[in-house]
């Protein structure tokens, strides 16, 4: 009943924080916090208290498959967006984004291979990722947008904890870092912003998965060996450290 508390404040709560953070600071930095562990953490973690340490530590190579759909997802969505509304871009994204995670688990890589993979496609992402044509409009913002995006990434997180069991590590860690707060960010950006700000957001958020997927196999070598706390603490500071360089380099 705790844990069941927690998740239904706590991933409310960071996504309302996250959205808040991207009206005031923009959508390039709103790209770059979101692309933090604020949804993949919280699943991990409830992985470790629900499922045991042995079953989070081992999700994380299916969190890295899951990573690489994810760049894929973020890509296509912006080279979508510029001629396409936002559902057709979500659902070709969304194809894009399966195909990618079947074939990646299907080469069965290994932990160390998979971060450096994942670590090239993010420069590699980059390089070719689609240059927005102007700045972003500041758009309308929909009634009660906010508590949607609340009630949306809440029900996923205890969708996928809750299946944990029965999906078993590596398809609960593919499925971790599935766009559901990056689907919502490009969403509400290409619908009311225009397609600008949504290349601007999501590329904010690729560059932000360089700290990311560092923080996710910190936890593969620092679990073992350490508590919860001081796991997850070291890979939050160093997954910020890394965010802030790339902030002033990307």
């Amino acid at each position: 009943m705790n844990l069941l508390l927690l998740k239904v404040t706590l991933i409310p709560v960071v996504i309302a924080l996250v959205t808040l953070s991207i009206r005031k600071w923009g959508n390039k930095l709103g790209g770059l916090i979101g692309s933090m562990p604020w949804v993949a953490g919280p699943i991990l973690l409830f992985f470790i208290f629900e499922q045991g340490k042995a079953f989070g530590i081992q999700a994380i190579q299916g969190t890295m498959t899951g990573i690489l759909a994810l760049i894929s997802f973020c890509f296509s969505y912006s080279v979508f967006s510029q001629k396409l509304t936002w559902l057709p871009t979500l659902l070709l994204s969304y194809v894009i984004y399966t195909i990618t995670a079947v074939l990646v688990n299907y080469l069965q890589l290994n932990l160390l291979v998979s971060y450096g993979l994942v670590m090239g496609s993010v420069l590699l992402a980059l390089r070719f990722f689609p240059v927005p044509t102007e700045q972003p409009t500041n758009g309308k913002r929909l009634p009660f947008d906010i508590p949607i995006r609340m009630f949306v990434a809440t029900l996923f997180v205890l969708a996928i904890t809750g299946l944990a069991s029965v999906l078993g590590p590596n398809w609960s860690g593919i499925l971790t870092p599935f766009p559901i707060l990056t689907s919502i960010l490009a969403i509400f950006s290409h619908s009311l912003q225009g397609s600008n700000a949504t290349i601007t957001t999501l590329r904010g958020l690729v560059l932000g998965l360089l700290g990311f997927t560092t923080f996710l196999i910190m936890q593969a070598y620092l679990l073992p060996s350490f508590s919860i706390a001081v796991s997850f603490g070291i890979a939050f500071v160093v997954n910020t450290l890394i965010n802030l360089v790339a902030s002033r380099v990307g």
